[in-house]
């Protein structure tokens, strides 16, 4: 039970290396049930040339106790990881040995979430200058050039016309950004995630996803969401979106999975109170993955690689998701691109 409520993965091999035990955390790392993961040689979760099979040799040569820090997990099961490991002999059964994986990524994620609702503030504060600052203008600009068309030639109409058009497209870039702005009224209250991404299924499978095959890998025994359920079928949206238009044309597949994990815990927006985040949402592409020199500023506004976007949606997915005091991180290969929502969920006080 201890071990079982820790948030780093444990593992108690025997001395050919199977798997005798493994609790939450391992399960959440492997993407497996305990019962799946017991009687099975580690071999099968991880690649021969893996680090982590070195330390268990050499814990075994020494006999003693051994950690290494920064050692990369990369399999299909764990996605890309960076871990530390800690390999220890049991005293009373020769040869077998308990192994433990903590995750130092998490502490990285929550410094780049954390990097990206600043983001998120500055095109809020931007936002705002923009609607008072730029709008006004713009409209007398517009209508100048309203006027001037009443006079001018055919061909000077053409200009005018394209002050026009172009001012209408600037106050439409500003509506867009407007939605950044912050809403401190925003009423949380107890959603079913399901219910949000079945909505968000339905539409998908309406429209811009009807081409694709879509799974859903759902735990139904999750508790509801503490959260805005409009504001949550935008940040689903979004992201469904995103994988859809990255996923190819023949054999496209988006998963949609919700699962529950231990041990991250983060302050709501305006609270002093640490919530846990065990709620997780993935929204995984099979697309060719995005671009290694973009993953820093992902979450940052006019960052995209679509021709024609304007690089507000994952800015805005950020800001919502920080509002609900969660975290959304990703991994992204070849052929594997996974979203990951981590969200509060509804305490008994909430009601």
């Amino acid at each position: 039970m201890v071990l079982g409520s820790l948030g780093a993965a444990v593992l108690a091999l025997d001395a050919a290396n199977l798997i005798l035990y493994a609790n939450g955390g391992a399960e959440q790392m492997f993407a497996c049930g305990s019962a799946y993961l017991c009687n099975h040689p580690i071999t099968d979760f991880l690649p021969a040339d893996s680090p982590v099979l070195a330390l268990l040799d050499q814990t075994r040569g020494e006999c003693s106790s051994i950690s290494e820090h920064g050692i990369t997990l990369d399999t299909p099961r764990t996605g890309h990881r960076t871990v530390t490991v800690q390999v220890s002999p049991i005293t009373e059964m020769p040869g077998c040995l308990v192994v433990s994986l903590h995750e130092q990524s998490i502490a990285l994620k929550i410094g780049a979430q954390l990097t990206s609702r600043h983001a998120a503030r500055s095109v809020t504060a931007m936002a705002s200058i923009l609607a008072h600052e730029v709008k006004n203008p713009l409209s007398g600009i517009r209508g100048a050039a309203q006027l001037l068309e009443q006079n001018a030639s055919e061909d000077d109409c053409i200009l005018t016309r394209l002050i026009c058009d172009e001012a209408d497209r600037i106050v439409a870039l500003v509506d867009r950004m407007e939605i950044f702005s912050d809403n401190p009224n925003v009423v949380r209250q107890p959603v079913n995630i399901h219910r949000v991404l079945e909505h968000v299924r339905r539409i998908a499978e309406a429209g811009f996803a009807r081409h694709l095959r879509l799974v859903e890998n759902y735990d139904p025994s999750l508790p509801d969401v503490l959260g805005d359920r409009d504001q949550l079928i935008q940040v689903f949206l979004n992201l469904v979106k995103n994988a859809a238009e990255a996923a190819p044309e023949d054999g496209g597949e988006i998963v949609l999975s919700t699962g529950y994990q231990h041990g991250i815990r983060l302050a709501l927006p305006g609270s002093e109170t640490k919530r846990h985040l065990p709620l997780v949402v993935s929204i995984q592409d099979n697309g060719p993955g995005i671009p290694e020199d973009l993953w820093p500023n992902l979450f940052d506004a006019f960052v995209t690689t679509k021709v024609s976007g304007t690089g507000l949606g994952l800015a805005l997915v950020a800001k919502i998701v920080g509002d609900h005091g969660g975290i959304i991180e990703f991994d992204s290969v070849p052929r594997r691109t996974i979203f990951r929502v981590m969200l509060p969920m509804v305490q008994d006080g909430d009601r």
